[in-house]
């Protein structure tokens, strides 16, 4: 799949470099923090930080989605504060990744860090139809846990 990218610069006129693959079967391109400085996000902190970037997808049938790296997540607790970040194929605006500090410790993220990955998924358009009844299930409405032991 072909991704247009249109570079947005930092305030200081520096520019990130392009989300990148850091392996031949890697998801997810990594996205960098374009700042021109260091940013601290104090514990139970938010940030927005802006990749730099905006894209166009050369198909309308694709998402991209922005996901934590996982490696940033797991040992220093700094994860997206929406859990995935959905671009839709029809925004041309920056991605901009938002951030939270779930560790007790200050994080400071440092300019071009690699913060966040995007991976590109087929999405369709759900039609949506009314109806009073839906099919039986063995689970039924069980919620939460319901097929736990």
């Amino acid at each position: 799949m072909k991704v247009k990218i249109k570079l947005i610069p930092t305030p200081d006129g520096k520019t990130a470099p392009l989300p990148q693959y850091q392996s031949e079967f890697s998801a997810g391109a990594d996205l960098c923090a374009c700042i021109d400085r260091p940013l601290t996000v104090n514990p139970h902190e938010r940030a927005l930080i802006p990749s730099g970037f905006a894209i166009e997808m050369e198909s309308p049938g694709y998402g991209a989605f922005v996901f934590a790296r996982s490696g940033l997540s797991s040992k220093k607790g700094v994860c997206l504060a929406n859990g995935v970040g959905v671009v839709d194929s029809d925004y041309r605006g920056e991605i901009k990744i938002a951030i939270v500090n779930t560790s007790q410790q200050p994080y400071t993220v440092q300019p071009f860090e690699r913060i966040a990955q995007l991976v590109f998924i087929p999405v369709e358009t759900a039609q949506f139809i009314e109806s009073d009844n839906l099919s039986e299930t063995k689970r039924a409405g069980g919620g939460f846990g319901s097929t736990g032991k």
